[in-house]
């Protein structure tokens, strides 16, 4: 994770998080205007948050958390950045600003038998049943 620099995300940031998003290996949308530019808007502040994180003046990663839910809408590394500890650090300011906004527990649905359903595992996070190909996972606030 060396050089990299992590920031709240804005609209300018939206292009480069669609390009990461659309060319990640695993979890690929089947229909990519499913996710919608007026989706990254709404997570952004009114629905939750966003954070990116930049090596080299480069977007190569980020992740959103839904306020209204309590949930990690998204996270996601450029492929050429992976195994890089982006995610772990990502996820950690999706999950503290959730619990720090009041939620006792988060969740987030992946797909099962991906290398984000073994993160996840590692991350100390509970699986269990979403659909047939998915697992629901869980986080609890850490006791003080």
């Amino acid at each position: 994770m060396t050089g990299a620099i992590f920031r709240r995300a804005t609209v300018d940031d939206i292009p480069a998080m669609s390009r990461i998003r659309l060319a990640v290996n695993e979890n690929r949308l089947r229909d990519p205007g499913r996710v919608t530019r007026q989706m990254y808007e709404d997570f952004l502040e009114r629905d939750g948050r966003g954070w990116i994180a930049q090596v080299d003046g480069a977007t190569v990663a980020f992740s959103y958390a839904n306020s209204l839910d309590g949930s990690i809408w998204a996270l996601f590394v450029d492929p050429a950045h992976e195994g890089k500890g982006l995610a772990k650090a990502l996820l950690a300011l999706a999950t503290a600003w959730l619990f720090e906004s009041g939620y006792a527990e988060i969740t987030l649905d992946t797909g099962a038998g991906t290398r984000a359903d073994l993160f996840y595992a590692r991350q100390g996070w509970t699986g269990g049943n979403a659909g047939a190909a998915d697992v629901r996972y869980t986080l609890a606030r850490p006791v003080p």
